[in-house]
This record gives structure tokens, C-alpha cells and sequence, in this order.
């Protein structure tokens, strides 16, 4: 008896004693063992009429989705021909897809036989480094306890899939977090190899041009509390530039290559007209939230205005959450200034369907304020909730995927 007694503190002290390095390597481990029993159940699960047939292997899913338009990028590259549908519309191409992760996943995957095998390490290893930099973002902030939960939802969150399959956004992810750690610690030279990796990997580099913005002007106001250098000006400023310039250059290069100017912004709105048929008008910021809020509510039976207040209302509340949210409010300045930065990023830019919770992932240092609360009722209540959203996202995507809303 008094050996069974003694055997939860000799283990609790043992995994204490861990680096947190390998702490961390053993949970995300069992999270990806977890989202890959996820991934076979959908296979078994997935009937003829799915998106991947009956019964799909799990390199089958690797390469699914967009993962094809990755892959097909790296053998194809970009074309200097816009392809066009029967009206005379700019059709789906690879413009829409940066070339880091496409051409990174490539080389890989010359070592391993296939893009699919480099795309899936390059992805798992991405989601690991991520967790790391989490990890060392949060943990001044909230402390060690918190932070470390906070890695574990983040391992297991409901998209945490995307850690397994060819998509841009682990390697993403991991940019954006050495790039908030950079900032945090005011080692600003790394942003100017970083902001160039996170411009031409997906995008979303222009919520950081704007995120630095905001970062120096609130230094400007608490200069009196931490003194402002011109050097961290200098610095400030310059990786705002390249961030602005990275932003825009990949239209510029696709104008370039095509001939047509357009080339970028009519390449991803032709995504759009999957949802709202009939034209192309152009881009026009914002209007995809209100096009959306529209299109979604009235799909509902709820009608447009409905949707326009919900939209407005939710803004509202957003917003609050980010500057008077108590567990929020723990995470600094700087997570928050990024939130509220990449949030407007997508309010500008984005037709919200089923993709938007992919689109949402950069705000993953957010998961820094649900660890936060330190009941084991709510942490593991949060997490249970998470893998069963994982689960539910990974059946439609994956076993079905035969409607307009199952789309990753």
C-alpha cells in the first residue's frame, strides 16, 4: 500500500525533473497519436460520395485540400498565363499560394521519396518548434503552469490536424511566434529575416506590418517607463517598412509575371465566387464580412439584417474581450496588440465560410488566457471540448467533405 501511495509524487517529481523541452515533445507526441486515431476513424468513416472516396489512406489526406495546390505549385511553379473560366473570369491558380512552404516541403520531401512525406514533416516539426516558442512566450507572463497548459490546448486544439497535413499554416505559425518572441524581447534584427519567411510562407504578413505600427506607438507612450532608444526606432520602423513592402510584393511579382496587375487580388477572389456567384467587382475591404454576414443569415432563414447585427455586435465584443478581458490583460501588451492587429487583418480582407477557423490560427498565443483560470475542471474541460471539436472538424473535412461548408 505504501508503495502505491508513493508511486504518483515519484512520478509527479520525475516529470518535473524533465526539461521542458522533452515535457513538451511527450505531449505534443500524444496529441498527434491522438488527432492521427482521429484521421483513421474519419477513413474508416468516409463513404464513397466524400471528398477522398471510401476508405482514404492517410497520405491521402496529407496531400488533400490545398495540400494539392502546394504540391502542385512545387512541380508546376507560377503561371505567367492566368487561367480563365468560360466568362472570362481569372479561375483558380497557384498565385494564390506562397512559394516557402511549397518549395521547403519539395526539398524534404527529395530526401524522402515524395512532397507529401517533406510537406507532413515540415509540418510536424513546425508544430513541435511552435510549441516550444509558445511555451517561452507565455511563461513570464502567466507562469509555468499556465503556459505549459496553454501548449497542451494548443497540441490538441480543434485544427490541430493542420500540424499533420501539407498545409502553410504550422510553418506559419512558428514565423509569426519567433517573430512575436523577437519583439517581446526587443531583438529586432531577427524580424528581418523573419517578416521575409512569414511574407512568402502564407499570407498575413500585412497584420504584422500593422501590429508593429501599434507596438511603436504605444512604446512612444511608455517611453517614461521603459526608455525608448533611437536605435529601437530605427528598428521599429525599418521592420514596419519591410513587412509593408513584403506584404504588397508578392502582387507586384504576380502582376509582373502575368502582365496583369490584378493578378494576385482576381486570383483570390475567384475563391469567393464559389460562395457569391455572378461577377467580379473587385476588392473592396471589409465587404466580405458584410457580404458574408448576408450570405450566412439569410442561408439561415434569419435575413441580412440579422447577420449585420450579429456582425457589428461581435465586433463589439471582440474588442472588449482584447482590451478589458482579465485573463487577456495577463498575456502583455504586445499578444494582445498582435490579436487585435490580425483580427483586423481578416475583418479586411476575408469572405468568412469554413476556413475562417484555419484562418484563425494565428491567434493561437490567445490560448495563453483560457490556461490561465487555474481550476483542473476548467483546463480539462476546455480540453475534452477541444478534442471533440477536433474530432468533429476532422469528420467533416476529411470523412465527408462533400458540401459547400466541409472545406478546411
Amino acid at each position: 500500500m505504501a508503495d502505491s501511495t508513493l508511486t504518483a509524487p515519484r512520478a509527479l517529481r520525475r516529470w518535473s525533473a524533465l526539461p521542458v523541452a522533452a515535457r513538451i515533445a511527450m505531449v505534443y507526441v500524444a496529441a498527434r497519436l491522438v488527432t492521427t486515431a482521429f484521421l483513421l476513424l474519419a477513413s474508416a468513416l468516409a463513404v464513397p460520395g466524400s471528398r477522398f472516396g471510401a476508405s482514404p489512406s492517410l497520405g491521402s489526406f496529407v496531400v488533400g485540400w490545398d495540400a494539392t495546390w502546394y504540391w502542385f505549385t512545387a512541380v508546376n511553379g507560377y503561371p505567367d498565363v492566368l487561367p480563365r473560366t468560360a466568362a472570362g473570369l481569372v479561375s483558380e491558380n497557384q498565385w494564390a499560394f506562397m512559394p516557402v512552404y511549397a518549395y521547403a516541403s519539395a526539398a524534404v520531401g527529395l530526401l524522402l521519396g515524395s512532397w507529401g512525406a517533406g510537406a507532413l514533416v515540415i509540418s510536424l516539426v513546425s508544430g513541435y518548434l511552435s510549441c516550444l516558442v509558445l511555451h517561452r512566450i507565455l511563461r513570464p507572463r502567466i507562469g509555468a503552469r499556465a503556459a505549459f497548459w496553454a501548449v497542451v490546448l494548443f497540441s490538441c486544439a480543434p485544427l490541430a490536424a493542420m500540424f499533420q497535413v501539407g498545409y502553410a499554416e504550422s510553418l506559419f505559425l512558428l514565423w509569426m511566434l519567433l517573430a512575436l518572441d523577437a519583439v517581446m524581447r526587443r531583438r529586432y534584427g531577427l524580424l528581418y529575416l523573419l517578416i521575409p519567411l512569414m511574407g512568402f510562407t502564407r499570407p498575413g504578413v500585412l497584420a504584422f506590418a500593422l501590429f508593429l505600427g501599434l507596438f511603436g506607438v504605444w512604446r512612444l507612450a511608455t517611453r517614461d517607463r521603459e526608455p525608448l532608444r533611437a536605435r529601437e526606432v530605427v528598428h521599429i520602423l525599418g521592420t514596419g517598412a519591410l513587412a509593408v513592402i513584403v506584404g504588397f510584393s508578392w502582387q507586384v511579382i504576380a502582376g509582373i509575371v502575368t502582365g496583369d496587375p490584378t493578378a494576385y487580388l482576381a486570383t483570390e477572389l475567384a475563391w469567393r465566387r464559389n460562395w457569391l456567384p455572378g461577377g467580379e467587382s473587385g476588392f473592396v475591404p471589409f465587404e466580405g464580412f458584410v457580404q458574408a454576414a448576408a450570405f450566412w443569415f439569410t442561408s439561415w432563414g434569419l435575413g441580412p439584417v440579422v447577420g449585420y447585427v450579429v456582425l457589428a455586435a461581435s465586433v463589439v465584443l471582440i474588442a472588449v474581450v482584447l482590451v478589458a478581458g482579465r485573463s487577456v490583460r495577463r498575456l502583455g501588451v504586445e499578444l494582445r496588440l498582435w490579436a487585435a492587429s490580425y483580427l483586423l487583418y481578416i475583418l479586411l480582407v476575408f469572405f468568412p465560410q469554413s476556413s475562417i477557423f484555419r484562418l484563425l490560427l494565428p491567434l493561437s498565443p490567445l490560448w495563453g488566457a483560457v490556461a490561465v483560470p487555474r481550476s483542473k475542471v476548467w483546463r480539462f474541460g476546455v480540453l475534452a471540448v477541444s478534442l471533440l471539436a477536433q474530432w468533429w472538424w476532422i469528420y467533416n473535412m476529411y470523412a465527408l467533405g462533400y458540401t459547400y461548408w466541409q472545406i478546411p
